[in-house]
């Protein structure tokens, strides 16, 4: 099963990266977590991504297209980088990510979600 993992945004990610001692720490732990899921075979993509305030949204109305400019509201319903792995079930996927170092320098959240599979959609 493929599953995409989000972490999510908090205030802190939204004002962008700076490197201090704290960052540069926070780094090297996720890097060494990334050597073990692609160790164990299990890592199939990963990134951060930049905060909203470099982003746009593209609302949809029936033909129309109206373009939106970030930044957006509730950095915590945002996303701040992403896992794409490759699991045998939801409990692999927890069980992962429960061994993650904490990828923000206070409170964070990830999310984990299934991807849909030809077969799901047949």
């Amino acid at each position: 099963m493929r599953v995409i993992v989000f972490v999510k945004a908090t205030e802190d990610s939204e004002k962008g990266f700076v490197r201090t001692p704290e960052t540069t720490e926070m780094l090297e732990a996720m890097g060494r977590f990334n050597d073990e899921l692609r160790d164990a075979g299990i890592l199939l993509a990963a990134d951060g991504l930049t905060p909203s305030s470099q982003g746009k949204r593209i609302a949809f109305d029936g033909p129309g297209r109206a373009v939106i400019d970030g930044p957006f509201a509730h950095p915590r319903e945002l996303v701040a980088g992403f896992w794409l792995w490759q699991v045998k079930d939801m409990d692999e996927a927890v069980a992962w990510v429960k061994r993650c170092p904490n990828p923000m320098p206070g409170p964070s959240e990830i999310e984990i979600r299934p991807l849909y599979e030809l077969a799901d959609l047949e």
